[in-house]
């Protein structure tokens, strides 16, 4: 089958709402994961400068999940788990594809798409529908949740979090540009777009309906009901604060809340900050 035909019998499937597996959906549901693992299907893609959600593709993840059975899996004989028969772990012919996995803890899950040369430090885990890139690097209790749209040579630091989105069906999942810094104890969620070669400091949290301060620009960022929030490319983000001005007993108390600040763009310093991630691939 090609897209076309996977995306239709796909679509037909969801419109059926029927309670139990409609006949061949397996065999249609073995080559929509094909897809997603050679990276032919996406959840979301560039297209110009915006990027489009596949929301049939989201439709296909749902339905497998709608139609496996949770059964017992066992690794090696000493590690036991229970899962969808649908989304077992995904063997990677890393050998193969320049692709590490150090050992650790780390999984892989059905329904990915590792590129060549990417690095997976334990523990960490990449969930369904997701697209990884070439060169990137996923560190240590980093999660790329599901649909998350990763680019080349990107870094995802030690515990940095990736947001999964599969409904809405429409939502836009997190979209990392290529050659992005992400740093340790991040959270980047739902509707959240980095551009190109930004760099987000450590313990940065962005979503859908965070503002961010451009202080360079002197101007808030924030995501529309059409449009994701977007992290200009270059930007350097860092965590900052703002005064609670709307109450008088937390202006009183010195009460602030979090938001994050873009202090400066990516300039030949920021870059030189970031040239151990080259040594170490």
């Amino acid at each position: 089958m090609n897209i076309k035909q996977i995306k239709a019998a796909i679509i037909e499937f969801a419109e059926q709402k029927s309670a139990s597996a409609p006949e061949s959906f397996f065999e249609v549901f073995e080559e929509f994961m094909s897809g997603l693992e050679s990276g032919t299907i996406r959840a979301a893609e560039p297209s110009g400068n915006e990027w489009l959600v596949n929301k049939w593709v989201k439709q296909g993840i749902l339905l497998g999940f709608k139609y496996g059975k949770v059964i017992p899996f066992e690794t090696d004989g000493s590690f036991k788990f229970f899962d969808k028969d649908t989304y077992p772990t995904q063997y990677m012919n890393g050998s193969v594809r320049n692709i590490r996995i150090v050992p650790g803890g780390s999984t892989v899950r059905r329904g990915s798409y590792i590129s060549s040369s990417v690095t997976m430090m334990p523990p960490m885990y990449v969930n369904t529908g997701t697209f990884v890139d070439e060169g990137t690097m996923i560190d240590s209790h980093a999660l790329v949740g599901s649909c998350a749209q990763v680019g080349k040579r990107v870094h995802l630091s030690a515990a940095a979090q990736l947001g999964g989105v599969l409904e809405p069906i429409g939502a836009m999942p997190v979209i990392i540009e290529d050659d992005c810094m992400i740093g340790g104890n991040t959270g980047i969620y739902e509707g959240t777009r980095v551009g190109r070669r930004a760099v987000i400091g450590a313990g940065v949290i962005l979503t859908k309906s965070t503002p961010v301060y451009d202080l360079v620009n002197n101007t808030v960022l924030r995501a529309t009901e059409d449009s994701p929030l977007h992290i200009p490319e270059n930007a350097v983000v860092i965590p900052g604060s703002r005064p609670i001005t709307n109450n008088d007993w937390a202006a009183e108390q010195g009460l602030s809340v979090q938001c994050p600040i873009i202090i400066k763009y990516r300039d030949e310093k920021t870059d030189a900050s970031t040239t151990l991630e080259e040594l170490l691939r």
